[in-house]
């Protein structure tokens, strides 16, 4: 893959290259528009959607920081984006163009004043891994096998920005007013810039392995402080294979169970019983090794979840809650979900439509065990997902829904059975976590 010796930092550099993708994706329309003619729609739309999804992959790619990394979390919910943006976007979990070597090693003599052959025994210039905020270099420290990941110059500069530039992108797309989305873009740009905080990382990283020492198969890499800075970490070589790739490898059913209940042990111990939770579950976030043991990487997404939010999301986790009129509506109106200005039909309908959706969502808490491997709960899944995009009504309803911590807190959740799909996991213990506290 060509390596990248230059990325746009100034605003008017990355605005500028956000104008030349919107104008790529012009011409693909027109384009669209004429094939339309010589070919049927469906097929028409596919050749639009993966040229689109490869020119905004690629502008993205050149940018790097908070607007690929929005694209890959977007990649990780197969409701919100057409297949060919999905399959695309996905590569950014671990596998953009990667800065030059010559570019890296001066991002990191830049960030703790030495070279990193000075550092190291050996460093690879290389990355071997390059992601939407940083990548991933192998170096050797005596016999010690290191995982050095730097951060892309320039990254934690332009979130701020970046996001004003894509925010009326994403209110035309959703058609959704400034107002409504307000909070919920605030909580994303706060956390792009802790995860730009490589100090943060640091600290997340300590306490998780502190935290998970009751696990025998939970793996979380040692980090080297001395070595590690704002913008560079470095942490022990973890061994493995991304949970994709382990995902599409291993045969035998057994190990893929073993790693499923590992995974949904982990987070749900950390969910419940910390209230903090690894709030990036995509595939490229975890290895497993040749013992079967799961390694958890990357501490960048942490997301505390307040007391009374948890307490009113779980209260929905309940089907018993659900059928209680009383504490369905109270919960909601905790939750920022019904507002005081709705009226009784509005409140009907919301009530009606969120009722179906936990119904669905929530089906794995109702069991002892539950098989992740079935592919109609899945199915159930995502048609409840697109009847709720499609879903004209609420459209209509007027003010913010939700409380911000919806953000994070289902992105995880969405994402961890996604996970547990992709790892096709048969029956596994729901709480089974609850041993570790």
């Amino acid at each position: 893959m060509k390596s990248i010796s230059h990325i746009p930092q100034s605003k008017i550099q990355r605005a500028a290259k956000l104008l030349k993708i919107g104008s790529q994706v012009g011409t693909n329309y027109i384009k669209y528009i004429g094939n339309r003619i010589i070919s049927d729609e469906e097929k028409s739309r596919s050749r639009l959607n993966t040229a689109n999804a490869q020119d905004i992959y690629d502008g993205l790619s050149e940018l790097k920081g908070s607007a690929l990394k929005m694209a890959q979390m977007m990649s990780m919910d197969d409701g919100i984006l057409p297949k060919e943006f999905v399959e695309k976007f996905s590569l950014a979990q671990f596998s953009v163009p990667p800065l030059s070597g010559s570019l890296a090693r001066k991002v990191f003599k830049n960030s703790l004043g030495i070279n990193p052959e000075e550092a190291f025994t050996s460093f690879d210039k290389e990355s071997i891994y390059a992601a939407s905020i940083g990548q991933v270099h192998v170096a050797q420290l005596n016999e010690k096998k290191l995982a050095v990941k730097i951060q892309y110059p320039g990254v934690a500069e332009s979130i701020i920005s970046d996001l004003k530039l894509v925010k009326p992108i994403a209110l035309r797309m959703m058609k959704l007013k400034n107002e409504e989305i307000e909070d919920f873009f605030k909580e994303v740009q706060d956390k792009l810039l802790e995860e730009t905080n490589y100090n943060i990382e640091v600290a997340n990283l300590a306490e998780a392995k502190e935290l998970s020492n009751s696990f025998t198969k939970i793996l979380i890499p040692k980090v080297y402080s001395e070595l590690s800075s704002r913008k560079i970490i470095t942490m022990e070589w973890m061994s493995g294979l991304h949970l994709s790739e382990y995902s599409d490898q291993e045969q035998l059913q057994n190990k893929r169970n073993e790693v499923a209940q590992n995974l949904w042990d982990f987070y749900m111990f950390h969910i419940h019983k910390h209230k903090k939770v690894h709030a990036d579950p995509h595939p490229g976030n975890f290895k497993v090794n040749s013992n079967n043991d799961l390694v958890v990487l990357d501490f960048g997404c942490m997301k505390e979840i307040p007391t009374e939010f948890y307490t009113s999301f779980f209260k929905l986790a309940e089907i018993k809650n659900l059928e209680n009129d009383t504490l369905f509506t109270e919960a909601l109106h905790e939750l920022d979900i019904i507002n005081e200005v709705d009226s009784e039909n509005d409140i009907k309908l919301i009530k009606s439509v969120f009722k179906k959706m936990l119904t669905i969502i929530n089906k794995p808490f109702q069991f002892e065990e539950f098989n992740f491997s079935s592919p109609e709960y899945f199915k159930e899944l995502l048609l409840v997902g697109n009847q709720l995009m499609d879903d004209k009504s609420l459209k209509k309803l007027n003010g913010k829904r939700g409380s911000k911590h919806f953000v994070y807190v289902n992105r995880t959740l969405i994402g961890l059975l996604g996970l547990m799909n992709s790892l096709n996991a048969g029956n596994v213990k729901v709480n089974n976590y609850k041993k570790y506290a």
